[in-house]
């Protein structure tokens, strides 16, 4: 059998999904991560922008999956491809002294250190407008 070098899954992995006292589930480092890194490399699937008319009629729990997970512009909101294809970026929690932030292209990064098993949040109100019930 030939022999193929692949990096290992945990290669340029630097949080992990867990229990949060913040909000359920959150996202948190599993080792130090420098200042300005980016801390998802390689989660670059494109987010899909879904007007919002095309949400009337969805059950609540559908709807939910639209108002929890989704970045919010205006009329528009930006989803994953498909709900099952959540990653770990879509369940950082907020905060407001947040010690991640995202680039023009949602792309998040370390604003600061931080330590192993610190939770990574962020303030959605830098890239988000928030959802109809919570405004």
């Amino acid at each position: 059998m030939k022999k193929i070098s692949v990096e290992m899954p945990h290669h340029d992995v630097f949080a992990r999904l867990k229990r949060s006292d913040i909000d359920g589930v959150g996202v948190f480092a599993i080792r130090a991560i420098p200042k300005g890194t980016y801390i998802f490399p390689g989660d670059d699937e494109d987010v899909v922008w879904i007007p919002k008319h095309r949400l009337a009629g969805l059950s609540a729990e559908e709807r939910k999956l639209y108002d929890d997970f989704c970045i919010i512009r205006g009329e528009l909101y930006g989803c994953p491809r498909s709900f099952n294809k959540l990653t770990p970026p879509w369940y950082l929690n907020e905060s407001t002294a947040p010690n991640v932030a995202t680039d023009r292209n949602f792309r998040f990064f370390a604003k600061r250190r931080i330590k192993k098993g610190e939770e990574l949040t962020v303030d959605y109100d830098t890239y988000s407008d928030r959802p109809e019930n919570d405004r």
